[in-house]
Order: structure tokens, then C-alpha cells, then sequence
């Protein structure tokens, strides 16, 4: 199986989205931004028969993809049972893509944790994740070490600033968009361009 040429500049972002994750979603927006590339979620994928179709597409249209292990386990709204299955699930579609077009595509394992993807799926024992302790440092550093730039590579105390920038801008983003939830179609949009923004100015400084 082949396709067309991906969006070299395009990261395909498998993480969850939920109001525990808010901090180091924009610390992944952030820092795939500054870095220059394009970040793309599946925010307006509505829930129907082809919600599947769509997100391969996604996947075969970026270069890369990034897929964050870190919260796998039982959902924690009630009743606390259901295991989060999404994450391992859209990597799986990834390897498999990687495996049929290995010019094309590459992604990588992202944890909070040392050794803890090796007992959540042993399958990948032998691959190196990426280990970002579940700080927006450790977000920014492991995007540094994944995505090494032969030249401009900005360092981790600058893209931090850029963070706390645009963190300082959220409320005004969620305000402007109508927005109720960070995890918006709209709000992403805002965010990365409130991100471009940003990195400049403080590359003028």
C-alpha cells in the first residue's frame, strides 16, 4: 500500500484530551509550533461509521506522529473502569503504516514514565521512548530530542517562554472562539497561530 507525499512540516498528535491533559496539550501545540512544524489533532471528527477512515487519512497525510502512553490506564471519571484504549490503538495504525512506507512516515512513543511502556505493550520493548516525566519541560525537551534541526534549533528555556506567552493568552483565545473547552477545533487553530506569534517576537528580542 502507497500514497501521495505527506506534509513534510506535519505531526500527527495521538494524545488525550481531557481537562487533565490540558497542560501538556499546549505544551505539544507549543512546541511543535515553535519548533516549525504543523501540528494536526481530530477535533471535528464526528463520531460515525467512517471516524476511523478519517483518522488514517490524518496519519498517511503527516510526515510524522507522535503518540503520548502516558495515561493508558482506567478513565478517571465514574465508574473508574474503562482503560483508554484510543492512544495504543491510533500508534498501532502508525507502526503499520511506518512498516508498508518507511520513506514516507516515522513516529514516535511518548511516556511519563521510565520502563512503563514496556508493561503496557511489550510489543515495543526494544524502542526508546520518549520520557517527558509529565512536565511541560520534559514536553519541550523530548520535541527537542525527537526533532533535532540541523540549524535555528531554538532551546527549551526559550520555547518555555513561549509557552507562558501563550498561556497568558489562553482565557482571551477560549473567549474570542466561544469556547467552553480547550480541546476546540477553533481554539487549536488560535493557539497555533497565538504561538507563531509569539516565537517571533522573542526570536526579535
Amino acid at each position: 500500500m502507497s500514497a501521495a507525499r505527506p506534509t513534510q512540516n506535519a505531526v500527527f498528535l495521538n494524545i488525550p484530551y481531557d481537562q487533565g491533559f490540558r497542560t501538556l496539550y499546549l505544551a505539544y501545540v507549543v512546541g511543535l509550533v515553535h519548533l516549525g512544524f504543523e501540528p494536526r489533532v481530530t477535533f471535528g471528527l464526528r463520531n460515525e461509521t467512517r471516524r476511523l477512515d478519517k483518522i488514517l487519512a490524518e496519519i498517511q497525510g503527516c510526515r510524522y506522529s507522535i503518540h503520548d502512553l502516558s495515561r493508558v490506564g482506567p478513565d478517571r471519571n465514574p465508574p473508574y473502569t474503562t482503560p483508554r484504549f484510543n492512544m495504543p490503538f491510533e500508534l498501532g495504525l502508525a507502526v503499520a503504516w511506518q512498516k508498508l512506507n518507511p520513506a514516507i512516515h516515522s513516529w514516535f512513543v511518548f511516556e511519563a514514565k521510565t520502563y512503563r511502556v514496556q508493561k503496557s505493550l511489550s510489543d515495543l520493548n526494544g524502542y526508546d521512548p520518549q520520557i517527558h516525566d509529565g512536565r511541560v519541560q520534559g514536553i519541550m525537551r523530548e520535541l527537542c530530542n525527537a526533532f533535532v534541526r540541523p540549524a535555528n534549533q531554538p532551546t527549551v528555556p526559550e520555547m518555555m517562554n513561549t509557552y507562558r506567552a501563550v498561556s497568558r493568552r489562553l482565557t482571551k483565545i477560549m473567549e474570542d472562539a466561544g469556547a467552553e473547552r480547550l480541546f476546540e477545533a477553533r481554539v487549536f487553530k488560535d493557539l497555533c497561530f497565538a504561538t507563531k506569534i509569539a516565537a517571533e517576537r522573542a526570536k526579535q528580542k
